[in-house]
Formats: structure tokens, sequence, C-alpha cells
């Protein structure tokens, strides 16, 4: 299964409480912290939700 390796590039301060909970439940804490997930289409809906906060790199 592919992976996506997500960053945290941008701060959540001034974000929406469920936007930070989304950043949360990513598994990211502080800026430029990084984690591998698998591609699913619930991952990707995260992604997307607050894609302006991260940078997603696919992973082989």
């Amino acid at each position: 299964m592919a992976k996506v390796k997500v960053t945290l590039v941008k701060s959540v301060i001034g974000s929406s409480k469920t936007q930070r909970a989304t950043v949360k439940t990513l598994g990211l804490g502080k800026m430029n912290s990084s984690v591998e997930h698998n591609d699913t289409p619930q991952i990707r809906g995260m992604i997307r939700k607050v894609g302006h906060l991260l940078k997603v790199e696919e992973v082989q």
C-alpha cells in the first residue's frame, strides 16, 4: 500500500478548533514534525481539510 509523509510547516495558532484537532489526529504536534500514514481516503480527507498547514510527499 502506498504511503504519504505529512509534515506540519505552518503553525496552528489562529486556526479553528476543528483544524487543530485534525492536525493532532494526524499525529503532528510541533512545527516541522513529520509522520507517515497509509494513503487511505480518510487520511486524504484530513489532509485536504488542513492542507494549507501541511507539506505532503509520496513515499515509495
